[in-house]
């Protein structure tokens, strides 16, 4: 009897010892491989609606579209069909887009507007308007850009620019070569 219980203690011993290896090994080698990468996950799909987004406390912009395609972490996306878009200066809304195409950075509340772009500043006596085909918006610095060439319109007459920048939070603006004439009164 002795000797049987002598070799069920061995291969208790020798299992206890491998667990215990298995186990040092494998908090020893903890962290070091990559996680897999989860499956693919599908964009987003929304038709129809309105994007609202707030940056602390003020609204940056808003905009209603056709369509929209956002990522699956929720951090970008892109909108069809802008119209009655608005961009935010000191809370209040302060111009009026439509574009085809926006880009959108959720993170940083960027955005590009390509394609077919009309700007116009709300409540404007003059009803000035602005077409272009990119419109560039960094909100942190609080500029808009539109680095290809714009075409103003106010009361009947249009100038050619070819690069205009608006900064919202000194209300300046800079004005590339200009091409036309205005009567001013």
């Amino acid at each position: 009897m002795t000797r049987k219980r002598l070799w069920y203690k061995r291969v208790a011993i020798l299992s206890g010892a491998l667990l215990l290896t298995w186990v040092i090994v494998e908090m020893a080698l903890a962290g070091r491989g990559t996680p897999p990468i989860p499956p693919g996950q599908p964009p987003v799909e929304l038709h129809g609606g309105h994007v609202l987004n707030n940056h602390i406390s003020t609204r940056s912009w808003t905009f209603d579209y056709d369509r929209a395609r956002l990522s699956p972490d929720g951090m970008s996306g892109s909108v069809d069909g802008v119209r009655n878009g608005i961009v935010f200066r000191k809370g209040k809304p302060y111009l009026r887009i439509s574009a085809a195409h926006v880009s959108l950075n959720l993170a940083s509340l960027d955005f590009t507007a390509a394609g077919k772009v009309h700007i116009e500043r709300i409540g404007d006596p003059e009803n000035r308007a602005f077409d272009t085909d990119l419109v560039v918006w960094t909100n942190d610095a609080k500029v808009l850009r539109m680095d290809h060439p714009s075409y103003v319109h106010s009361g009947g007459q249009t100038l050619r620019i070819d690069k205009i920048s608006v900064n919202f939070d000194d209300n300046s603006i800079h004005l590339g070569k200009i091409n036309g004439g205005v009567d001013i009164h």
